[in-house]
């Protein structure tokens, strides 16, 4: 794990963007456009960003990461199953400790179903996403007894 540099952020927008393909069927090709944008221009820099690399030393995932908040955690598709998201909220809980909150749509269940098997409990919904939009989100808070 380590933290990425302003120069992999289009490495880290395509691996958004591959995740978000594969996990994200409810968005149309508009909408992933859309958020493409704001994840390249501005979601990347506005969060501390942790890198899970391959043995080529390329990136394979990341969590961005601001306050108590996982704000993006993605994981390409070629390396989903090998326990690289659970790598990457065990180092979250480790350098913010606890709670941490995490937002996931609604209509991505693998999602929700990851964060539930790390412990992560349904707080409240919203019916719009962060930017206005009608995909529904679910807060989540991971609090260990």
């Amino acid at each position: 794990m380590s933290r990425a540099d302003q120069e992999e952020h289009e490495l880290l927008t395509a691996i958004w963007e591959r995740a978000v393909r594969a996990t994200h069927g409810f968005l149309a090709e508009a909408d992933i456009q859309f958020y493409r944008s704001l994840v390249r221009e501005h979601a990347l820099s506005a969060v501390e960003l942790w890198v899970t690399r391959g043995e080529d030393g390329t990136p394979v995932g990341f969590m961005g990461l601001a306050d108590m908040r996982i704000e993006m955690l993605f994981v390409d598709p070629d390396y989903h199953g090998r326990g690289i998201g659970s790598a990457l909220i065990r180092h979250a809980e480790s350098i913010k400790g606890l709670p941490l909150e995490v937002d996931v749509n609604e209509q991505n269940e693998g999602a929700y179903a990851f964060y539930s098997k790390h412990r992560f409990v349904k707080t409240g919904r919203s019916d719009t996403d962060g930017s206005g939009r009608p995909f529904p989100l679910l807060h989540l808070k991971l609090q260990r007894n």
